[in-house]
């Protein structure tokens, strides 16, 4: 994707629930804004409703949410399902960081989350610029 192309999407980011640990996403938002995505950066502690309606006012391609508390199985569910509710069937959602507590396969978590309705799932020590490449290639 070229800068004139990548220009034109507009990507909502934040941390979900409670959780404050908000060095990673901004991380990414600054990666991303640097090869031309339009960052709507939303911070920590972020409801999903927020998330929501942060993307269907901006008309985000896509919401990338962070956490890293573990708790992400439980305040991330139900995320797809407020999107389909407000008309937004084609956005992607990506999850990132240590999403669970405790010790599991990854391809579990993975598994886990895609089931949810998440698009992409990345573990806490992802590459930015593998992350950038798939969304580079999923927005299209």
């Amino acid at each position: 994707m070229n800068t004139k192309e990548s220009a034109k999407k507009t990507l909502v980011t934040g941390v979900i629930g409670e959780d404050v640990h908000i060095v990673g996403i901004k991380i990414i938002e600054h990666a991303l804004r640097n090869v031309g995505y339009n960052i709507v950066s939303l911070g920590a502690q972020v409801p999903q409703q927020e998330f929501v309606d942060a993307a269907r006012e901006t008309a985000a391609a896509a919401i990338l949410v962070s956490s890293l508390a573990g708790h992400a199985n439980v305040v991330g569910k139900g995320l797809r399902d407020k999107c389909l509710e407000a008309g937004l069937e084609n956005i992607r959602l990506y999850i990132g960081g240590q999403l669970i507590i405790g010790e599991q396969p990854w391809s579990e978590t993975e598994k886990m989350f895609k089931e949810m309705g998440f698009d992409r799932v990345y573990p806490k020590d992802s590459d930015v610029n593998q992350i950038i490449k798939d969304i580079d290639s999923d927005l299209k």
